[in-house]
């Protein structure tokens, strides 16, 4: 990669008139304290951290080159797989983009099918970090307890979808298919499940001396620097920055669920630390069920309907350009795409959540110690697919 800054070493003399000089420590791109392969190249002086590089590209498979040789269709099952906590969610930018290309509307069965998929498939994402995350400070209980919520949320996930982690289920123009008799009564079956036993593992995070001595005031995000480096989703919002999609720029159903009579509500904090960041995750759990049980109110008024328009055997998409972001689990997932009218993309730019929430570390690793690296590199939330790309 190329270099940004001249590196300097600084040599000077310590204690007893010994030379000393500043260290160049390697984390990764394989090694335990690492997030998948993900590289940290660390300046240290002693213990503390004076300068920090994140070196990307060693999952980098090209995935958007890939998107301008696969037709409309073929492109969703590539789409899905950068962030592969929520693939439901990379799926549904594509096929927005191209449906408002397309100026195709969905069936309203499909749209709130979707947004409930969308919002089970953030409550998978929240607790695999909310499992994993305690994990890395060295408590290994929550983890099997957050298992626990996700197989019970993921076999419905499955039922309907036929995958578990690469669902596949969104198509242009609405769902590949409707979902199974019954489906809906085992949803709400397993949301009053989840919500019934979150609080087993909410009483090891909440309160818990340890987590609290290893997390609160340590990698505190300013609101400039998120602002600064585009860093969106539940990092941004624990540090104050009120800002979410769903909300502000509303697609799917989200603008009645965001209503001032709906149950959606954007969870904040204004510490910015990684306490903060943990909090924001675990109550944002709450509000995602609490909309996936409004949508399953609605839906039970629906009448049988189809849940897609038909499409031609060579779908082409006009001449054109346009940008659709979604709030993904992580952030922000912006999808820009070009197209020349043509059935593959001229230009299919994806924008990841990922990418600016792993640069901030150059701001936010200096000047803490080495021990405490690993709580911030865990409170930043992000899978190294979707840094990558």
């Amino acid at each position: 990669m190329p270099e940004s800054t001249p590196r300097t070493t600084t040599v000077a003399v310590g204690a007893g008139g010994l030379a000393t000089a500043d260290m160049v420590l390697n984390i990764g791109p394989q090694h335990p304290a690492t997030h998948g392969v993900l590289r940290l190249r660390l300046t240290l002086d002693g213990e503390r951290i004076i300068r920090a590089e994140p070196i990307i590209g060693y999952m980098h498979r090209g995935a958007e080159k890939l998107f301008e040789v696969r037709d409309y269709r073929q492109i969703i099952v590539l789409a899905n797989r950068h962030d592969w906590l929520s693939a439901f969610s990379n799926e549904l930018g594509v096929v927005l983009a191209v449906e408002q290309m397309l100026g195709m509307e969905v069936p309203e069965r499909a749209v709130w099918l979707r947004t409930m998929l969308a919002e089970l498939n953030r409550v998978l994402n929240h607790l695999m970090f909310l499992g994993s995350y305690p994990l890395e400070l060295g408590a290994i209980t929550p983890v099997f307890y957050a298992f626990r919520e996700r197989e019970e949320l993921q076999a419905v996930m499955e039922e309907a979808s036929g995958g578990r982690m690469h669902y596949m289920f969104n198509r242009v123009g609405g769902l590949k298919e409707d979902v199974p008799a019954g489906w809906l009564g085992r949803v709400d079956h397993a949301v009053q499940a989840v919500r019934g036993r979150l609080p087993d593992l909410e009483s090891m995070l909440v309160g818990n001396e340890i987590l609290h001595a290893r997390t609160r005031g340590v990698g505190v995000l300013d609101a400039a620097t998120v602002h600064a480096f585009g860093v969106s989703g539940p990092i941004a919002r624990a540090s104050g920055v009120d800002v979410d999609l769903r909300r502000d720029q509303p697609y799917l159903a989200y603008a009645a669920l965001f209503a001032a009579d709906g149950p959606g509500r954007v969870v904040t904090r204004t510490a910015g630390d990684c306490l903060s960041r943990l909090e924001v995750l675990l109550e944002q759990v709450h509000v995602s069920l609490d909309l996936v049980e409004h949508c399953l109110s609605v839906l039970g008024t629906l009448a049988a309907g189809p849940v897609n328009q038909r499409l031609p055997k060579v779908l082409k998409v006009p001449e054109g350009e346009t940008y659709v972001a979604t709030e993904n689990p992580l952030g922000f997932n912006g999808y820009y795409l070009v197209s020349r009218g043509e059935k593959t993309p001229w230009r299919l730019k994806l924008r990841s959540a990922s990418f600016n929430n792993v640069q901030v570390l150059t701001e936010l690793l200096p000047g803490a110690l080495v021990s405490d690296m690993v709580a911030i590199l865990g409170s930043t939330f992000f899978v190294v697919g979707d840094v990558d790309k």
